[in-house]
């Protein structure tokens, strides 16, 4: 009898063995965890594709050092002109666009640098600028650090020049909009973020629209050529159901206040 238990329950264990979804590790940008749309994704695909998608959540800076190093399968990322370096450079096999949002300026509410009434992001960072009111960087090589330092480039300053009133902080999405409610500061922020975030205090949303705002993201499968330990089969699948319309249904479907976070656009 108790043999008879015994190879039933090496049995079950066998057979749970043998249905034990597959794994794979894909880095993706704070932004995009902050969003919440993981918590919608992952237990999709692990349903789809009996797949586990282990995420190391970081600024893109840091998810490309993990793709070029062999550290992950896969990565997700905003930072185009990063994205195509990474690939030009033989760590990514391609680079495949799922989806977009855009970039937001989130300050006080009584506005003191006057950026509601700009014209262009250009405007909005030069009225900063002169008005010396606080600002939060993230400043951790994201893909929206990147961004905020191509604004002040285009706008014709330079954030290295600038003095007490810029602060960077050095971390994700949630931690400098957490900084910006405490000192009641402006802001860079990706739209999703901002409407996740839960922590506004007196911020609120200034400035949108300009399409030098515009924040596409994108999937770079790393090559397997330069990292023969990468799992390039689970990356290509995932990016097929990525790229589908079970996918474009939730992405799209994705909403906070009734507000869409993300237009799929991928092809």
């Amino acid at each position: 009898m108790k043999q008879t238990l015994l190879l039933a329950l090496l049995t079950l264990f066998a057979s749970g063995m043998a249905h034990a979804a597959d794994q794979m590790r894909m880095a993706v940008t704070t932004s995009f965890h902050n969003s919440g749309l993981a918590d919608v994704l992952l237990p999709q695909i692990a349903n789809d594709l009996d797949l586990e998608v282990q995420l190391l959540v970081v600024g893109t800076g840091q998810a490309l050092k993990l793709g070029e190093a062999g550290d992950v399968d896969a990565i997700l990322v905003h930072s185009r002109a990063a994205e195509e370096a990474f690939v030009e450079g033989g760590y990514g096999t391609h680079r495949r666009e799922i989806m977009y949002n855009d970039f937001v300026f989130v300050g006080p509410a009584n506005d003191p640098a006057i950026i509601g009434g700009a014209g262009a992001a250009e405007d909005v960072l030069q009225r900063i600028a002169e008005a010396e009111a606080v600002f939060v960087s993230r400043g951790d090589d994201s893909g929206t650090h990147k961004k905020e330092l191509s604004l002040w480039a285009e706008a014709g300053l330079d954030a290295d020049t600038f003095d007490g009133w810029y602060n960077a902080v050095g971390a994700g999405m949630g931690a400098a909009l957490n900084t910006a409610s405490g000192l009641n500061a402006y802001v860079l922020s990706d739209r999703a973020s901002w409407l996740n975030f839960g922590n506004k205090g007196d911020l609120v949303l200034l400035f949108a629209g300009d399409p030098v705002l515009f924040n596409q993201y994108a999937y770079l499968p790393v090559n397997p050529a330069r990292h023969d330990h990468v799992k390039s089969d689970l990356a290509a699948k995932l990016e097929r159901w990525l790229t589908s319309a079970p996918a474009q249904a939730l992405i799209v479907g994705y909403t906070i206040e009734g507000e869409t976070l993300f237009v799929f656009n991928a092809e």
